[in-house]
């Protein structure tokens, strides 16, 4: 071998062990990746996995709400408030104010209703209206303030229209409200760490992309073709 042989392969030794060197990193910069990938998928799927066969089910029922038999069950209870409590009413009503605590508490403890602190009622000559909607059915309130007469409606429309409402969020409160948020940011992150996962396997799976590019363009022709 040639001294100018000799130099080459010495100087190119070097070079092919800081290749390697770099390979290796990026392999384990990609590993480190893929786990951490992994890690958040499964994470979000365990979160979301009840959640999503809820709404999953539930968005069948939507579709077909008009075909599920439902047969309206109404119960209606009824109570006189006391003169003292009475009179608290009747001055709330002269302001139109909410209706004061110790009503709202003898009435919540007489019919067994809850009734929102915030809930502000209809005021009317001789009369307060208060609307109670909830998930699955509906309820009112109605006091009359000259005589002390309180009637509480409440109308269940069985549990299939509760869990429509808690999939469309009606009248479900503050709490749900948060859960349905929290429970979609899971979703999108199950959804992008997914993608993510088909891209790094997606050299091996030559149908990921076509797939991936029909879940798009079924939906998308349909929505232009069928949808007016």
């Amino acid at each position: 071998m040639s001294t100018s042989e000799r130099l080459g392969a010495a100087s190119a030794a070097p070079d092919a062990a800081e290749a390697r060197a770099r390979a290796k990193r990026q392999a384990q910069r990609r590993a480190g990746f893929l786990r951490q990938t992994l890690r958040w998928h499964w994470i979000s799927a365990a979160i979301c996995l009840i959640g999503m066969l809820l709404f999953a089910i539930t968005g069948i029922t939507l579709n077909h709400a008009g075909s599920i038999p439902a047969t309206p069950r109404v119960s209606e209870r009824t109570a006189e408030l006391p003169a003292d409590l009475l009179a608290l009413a009747q001055a709330a009503e002269a302001q139109e104010a909410p209706l004061p605590e110790p009503v709202r508490a003898w009435i919540g403890d007489q019919l067994k209703v809850s009734l929102p602190a915030d809930a502000a009622p209809e005021w009317s000559a001789g009369e307060a209206y208060l609307a109670l909607p909830r998930p699955g059915g509906d309820a009112w309130l109605s006091l009359d303030t000259e005589v002390g007469e309180v009637i509480y409606e409440r109308t269940d429309r069985g549990v299939v229209a509760y869990l429509n409402d808690l999939h469309k969020g009606r009248n479900t409160g503050v709490a749900w409200m948060w859960f349905l948020d929290i429970f979609a940011v899971g979703c999108v992150v199950f959804c992008v760490t997914g993608l993510i996962l088909l891209q790094l396997h997606s050299h091996a799976r030559r149908s990921t992309w076509p797939l991936v590019g029909a879940g798009l363009i079924i939906p998308l022709l349909l929505a232009l073709l069928f949808i007016h």
